[in-house]
């Protein structure tokens, strides 16, 4: 049986990676066209494959998106070569491992144009071929960190709390508009991607995801829950984002200290970190003999490709009824006990 968005054209940023390449296969499995826009050729060259594998077709586009003008021409290109896009994943980004006052202006301008403006542009260039059908689905690829800022990831988390700001203003204008297109943000957990080989770090050893971690695959099938329905503003990925930003909400001061005790320790391996790693800052890091990094990080032995909590994210109305239902239960018996 065919899937019933077989046809659908999709554009995924960050596609040669992580959460990008996991959406695009997994987008790919349903039969699509997947746009694989990033900068790395090798990436793209295995993110191509991987999409033509899993069932879909791969359209190739080598994107900066800290480059409006490479933005805007990579949309040109999807519609022309591959058909109106109907959905737009935005997932790109690059990041520094360092205290602020080892990072230079240079570089926290790089990630703030890559992380946050290529968010802006991306969108801009979806809305530019939207607007005039009033259809189709953008989703931002955001982060618990879009909440909750962390140390050592100064320029990151300043650039997720932008996305959030930007997504909120930009669906109140959507609402006002009574438009047809929707855009929705996915806050992620920590994921086992490429990300802590290649980013740039100045920490003494090997950068790591806050644990648990989970499998890019898993943030994927988050990904197309949120494309298929885009209608609610933002969805919660993993048990930790839940507890991470319930604890924001209720004692930020007491998660500040707590975090100046642990988040060092725990953003760190036992490992030093290798002075010749690859760094994906200004260049793409392409992976040593012609191969590319692939989705996964190297914390598979330790990531989780499933949690009850997505589960309940995606269903949050049954569980509401559910509860109302058991309240409901719960009061009639209270007055059948009071009347007798």
């Amino acid at each position: 049986m065919s899937h019933p968005r077989k046809g659908q054209v999709i554009v995924v940023t960050g596609a040669s990676g992580g959460i990008g390449r996991a959406s695009a296969v997994a987008f790919a499995a349903r039969g699509g066209t997947v746009a694989l826009l990033a900068r790395g050729e090798k990436g793209l060259a295995g993110a191509a494959a991987d999409v033509e594998r899993a069932g879909g077709r791969a359209l190739i586009v080598p994107t900066d998106v800290a480059d409006e003008g490479q933005v805007f021409a990579a949309a040109a290109r999807v519609e022309e070569e591959a058909g109106p896009i109907d959905v737009w994943v935005n997932s790109a980004f690059t990041s520094v491992f360092a205290p602020l006052h080892e990072i230079t202006p240079e570089e926290f301008r790089r990630v703030t144009e890559v992380s946050y403006l290529g968010y802006v542009y991306a969108t801009m260039a979806a809305l530019r071929h939207m607007r005039p059908r009033d259809r189709g689905v953008i989703v931002q690829v955001g982060s618990a960190l879009a909440y909750r800022g962390i140390p050592l990831q100064s320029a990151y988390c300043g650039a997720k709390h932008a996305i959030q700001g930007f997504h909120e203003a930009l669906r109140c204008e959507l609402l006002h508009d009574k438009s047809g297109i929707h855009v929705s943000m996915v806050q992620m957990p920590a994921v086992n991607t490429p990300q802590f080989g290649w980013v740039l770090s100045r920490l003494p050893r090997q950068a790591q995801p806050v644990p648990p971690i989970y499998q890019p695959e898993f943030a994927a099938r988050a990904v197309l829950f949120a494309a298929d329905h885009p209608k609610r503003r933002e969805y919660w990925v993993g048990s930790s984002t839940v507890g991470t930003l319930a604890a924001n909400a209720l004692a930020p001061g007491l998660l500040d200290r707590y975090l100046a005790r642990t988040g060092f320790s725990s953003q760190q391996t036992e490992r030093s970190q290798d002075p010749d790693a690859p760094v994906n800052l200004w260049e793409p890091a392409d992976g040593p003999d012609g191969d590319d990094f692939g989705a996964h990080g190297r914390f598979d032995a330790t990531s989780h490709d499933r949690d009850p909590q997505l589960w309940a994210s995606h269903h949050h109305g049954v569980l509401a009824a559910g509860a109302a239902s058991l309240a409901a239960a719960i009061m009639r018996r209270r007055r059948r006990a009071r009347c007798a």
